[in-house]
């Protein structure tokens, strides 16, 4: 009986989180969505924001870095973070290398928040299974062109002017 409390304590904790990037052009204007789920599949946390203009690898790694952000209360939990974007995920874990200057900074910031976390593995899906965090991040452009928004910077950099 007490193995089957910790496998459901273990279930208790399981966070995932959805995050994307969108950008009408590359570069060109850009927004990015957050989902975070709890063990349940139940939505406890989203969020949409439009970030300027940026390539759609800034826009990824901006939605990844929010969703990341917001993760800051669920450290003690296991997390997985679902992204659509298979060079993030390879990035991420190590297969390929960040070759771009300009997304220097925003992976070293990744990487250091993901660390800030016992149990958290990052996974690639399909964009078919990343429709909330899709519709959140183009939601955010429609709604900075319709005046209902301003920018958003997710993260600072020194740099930042080379990342959007």
């Amino acid at each position: 009986m007490s193995a089957l409390s910790t496998h459901s304590d273990k279930e208790e904790k399981l966070i995932t989180v959805k995050t994307d990037g969108a950008a009408r052009g590359n570069p060109g204007p850009a927004g990015v969505g957050v989902v975070i789920y709890d063990s349940r599949g139940e939505v406890i946390d989203e969020a949409g924001q439009y970030i300027g203009e940026a390539t759609n690898n800034v826009a990824e790694y901006s939605g990844l870095l929010l969703g990341l952000k917001r993760l800051a209360a669920h450290r003690d939990k296991s997390i997985v973070v679902k992204l659509d974007s298979e060079l993030l995920v390879k990035q991420l874990n190590g297969e390929y290398k960040v070759k771009n200057a300009a997304l220097r900074p925003m992976f070293l910031a990744a990487r250091a928040m993901l660390n800030q976390h016992k149990d958290i593995q990052v996974r690639h899906i399909p964009r078919t299974e990343n429709g909330d965090a899709d519709k959140l991040a183009n939601e955010a452009i429609d709604k900075y062109f319709a005046g209902e928004t301003q920018i958003q910077k997710v993260v600072e950099t020194p740099d930042q002017e080379s990342l959007f």
